[in-house]
């Protein structure tokens, strides 16, 4: 069950002018908890005008071993107006303590014999850099290519240990920079990753056909551009794995009024409640209204931190950029995009 703790920060180091890494130490206590897989993510909360903002960040630090890490570090990427990143570029200094959710995701790579590929833009590359070097050190006869798209080299995250890997893994690591907004003294010429450019560029840098996993990560047009691609060469949606970190605001959604006397009774941490639900609201509201510790991050419909297991009842999400099609078929919601169709509706976020 996700749970949070204050962790200390440990450093905070500037990547560009808009982004930074931050490091956190990890209690020995609390080590197990934060064990995670190479490409999840962590939620911070702080409260502001005694209202709580949590925002998700991914781990960029290699999965630990089974002892669990030391420290987490993770980038965040200054969002025009957002309240987290300001205050994270701004003012969060060593020393600081911030309440960090235990890690969660299903963005995630077993690292395993075999030839992978990643396309990513911007912040993208944050969990993805955790499943490279997690990957290359612990599979040897592994292999990646990472496809990563920039606006200009000043703006681009952990140019560095980027640039580490391939000199510790030069025969391994494959690495092609696109900048959209700045021409490269060598390399491919400056533009967008769209879909025409990436037809013809994919097959032209590695065996489409042969990789076993592609990891897309970053904008939703670049996914969703990326995604529709690999489909047209064949590949199967099985090996295709998204994450986006961001997505427009959607419309409002229009009024959902609940069916009547409509319940939402949730298993949670290993307890059980029935709760009404209210019209308009959306299932983890109802929940939440009863259990804070419902877990949740973004609330969009992006992160999946409120994924669920519908047991009993019929739903009707708004949105849905978390899930996989296989986890919805077998039955995994977004409690936080979810309404009731059905008067009774039994979830189970234990699952």
């Amino acid at each position: 069950m996700a749970r949070f703790h204050a962790l200390p920060v440990a450093a905070v180091d500037r990547l560009t002018d808009d982004s930074v890494a931050l490091t956190l130490t990890v209690p020995p206590e609390l080590r197990a908890e934060y064990r995670h897989a190479p490409g999840q993510h962590l939620a911070l909360r702080r409260l502001v005008d005694g209202a709580e903002i949590r925002r998700t960040y991914s781990i960029c630090s290699p999965a630990p071993d089974e002892d669990g890490p030391r420290t987490l570090r993770v980038g965040v990427r200054l969002v025009e107006g957002g309240a987290f990143s300001t205050y994270a570029l701004k003012e969060i200094n060593v020393g600081d303590e911030l309440e960090v959710m235990t890690p969660a995701g299903r963005f995630t790579l077993d690292p395993a014999p075999g030839m992978y590929a990643a396309i990513v833009g911007g912040s993208g590359i944050t969990p993805v850099l955790s499943i490279v070097s997690t990957l290359l050190a612990r599979a040897p006869k592994a292999r990646f290519c990472l496809i990563r798209s920039d606006r200009t080299a000043a703006s681009t995250m952990f140019l560095e240990e980027v640039a580490d890997l391939k000199d510790r893994y030069p025969d391994r690591l494959q690495l092609v920079t696109v900048l959209s907004r700045e021409e490269q003294q060598a390399g491919l010429p400056s533009g967008r990753l769209d879909r025409e450019r990436l037809t013809g560029l994919l097959p032209a840098v590695l065996p489409v056909e042969q990789v076993a996993g592609w990891f897309l990560c970053g904008p939703f047009g670049l996914v969703q551009g990326a995604e529709r691609t690999l489909r047209a060469l064949g590949v199967p949606r099985a090996r295709i794995h998204e994450e986006i970190f961001h997505v427009d605001a959607a419309p409002p959604a229009p009024a959902v009024t609940a069916p009547a006397h409509s319940t939402v009774t949730a298993r949670l941490d290993g307890r059980g409640g029935t709760w009404p639900v209210q019209d308009g609201e959306s299932l983890l509201d109802t929940v939440l209204r009863n259990r804070p510790d419902a877990p949740y991050a973004c609330k969009g419909g992006v992160c999946g931190t409120c994924r669920a297991f519908l047991v009993t009842g019929e739903v009707r999400m708004d949105r849905n950029f978390a899930l996989e099609r296989e986890e919805t078929e077998a039955g995994y919601v977004l409690a936080c995009q979810s309404h009731p169709v059905t008067e009774k509706v039994e979830l189970d976020f234990d699952r």
